[in-house]
């Protein structure tokens, strides 16, 4: 069991880590419903496209004639482009998501993904804990190292497997194409992996309001299996014990900081493998922080 010390470390980083927005966020809203939330400032500059969008004070609208998934994807399109060259998007990623209420449910538009945060859509993440049974009879995980050149928390450790669903993606397809792009795990193993629910996160970040729904796979591997990166995505991996992952989600300093989203991911696989005890201190709250609260952003398909 993890030490009732790091449970509470734990608990301190991921509160801090994964806390909801404080600023005051505008509805951006299709047909209805609540697409996205944008702050102040990102509001002001996307007023200045006028002719995409209607940005009042108590929301943000498509501007009159824009009314169709094609329209608003190209509109969308457009404005992406120009805060790109800006230089107030996150790296160009040549690639969209499908923007709905619901993963699979008919999209309103599509949006490069660079542009999801700065107008704070809901997207899609399917993550795999890569486990390993040891001989001792223990449990072990692989964790990934981010590489250096990632648009999104360089450097940091991360789970085995991860990554956006994309547009025209489904969580199965995923899974199986991160599998084998960022560790080498061939598609008769990936298909293995066993889908454990979800997590979700809505937190401010530096590019917008992230505000994601990650889809949990454990995958249990063979103990003479060794990952191996076939993207440039990951440039080290580490098989840890399970019970070592705690301390390291709890780490919040020097080279072996673990990304927030994988962070949440881990501990809800601690939580499930009951490697924190059902009376360990805080524990209830370590399990509200798998599933925020319906609040201002975080009410997911509102």
């Amino acid at each position: 069991m993890i030490r009732n010390d790091v449970v509470a470390a734990i608990r301190s980083r991921l509160a801090r880590e994964l806390a909801p927005p404080r600023s005051s966020l505008r509805p951006f809203r299709v047909d209805g419903q609540v697409a996205g939330w944008i702050d102040p400032q990102r509001a002001q500059r996307l007023a200045q496209f006028g002719d995409v969008l209607a940005v009042a004070s108590d929301g943000i609208t498509f501007a009159p004639g824009i009314d169709d998934f094609a329209a608003r994807t190209a509109a969308l399109a457009r404005v992406a482009r120009a805060l790109a060259a800006e230089g107030l998007l996150s790296r160009w990623r040549d690639e969209r998501y499908a923007i709905a209420s619901e993963l699979g449910a008919p999209p309103w538009f599509e949006l490069e993904r660079a542009a999801a945060r700065y107008v704070g859509v809901r997207t899609f993440a399917a993550h795999v804990n890569g486990l390993v049974r040891r001989a001792d009879g223990g449990t072990a995980m692989w964790i990934a190292r981010r590489s250096f050149s990632k648009a999104i928390d360089p450097g940091m450790l991360d789970n085995l497997v991860g990554g956006g669903i994309a547009a025209g993606q489904s969580v199965a397809s995923t899974v199986t194409k991160e599998a084998s792009e960022e560790a080498g795990v061939d598609s008769p193993l990936a298909a293995r992996a066993i889908a454990a629910g979800a997590v979700h996160l809505c937190r401010e970040q530096p590019d917008g309001i992230q505000r994601e729904t990650i889809f949990v796979h454990d995958l249990w591997l063979p103990s003479d299996f060794v990952p191996a990166c076939r993207d440039g995505e990951a440039v080290e991996h580490r098989l840890v014990p399970l019970q070592e992952t705690g301390a390291l989600i709890a780490n919040d300093a020097g080279p072996d900081v673990v990304t927030a989203d994988a962070s949440l991911v881990i501990l809800d696989c601690l939580l499930r493998q009951r490697v924190v005890a059902s009376n360990a201190p805080l524990r209830d709250r370590l399990e509200a922080l798998r599933r925020p609260a319906d609040g201002a952003c975080c009410a997911f398909g509102r």
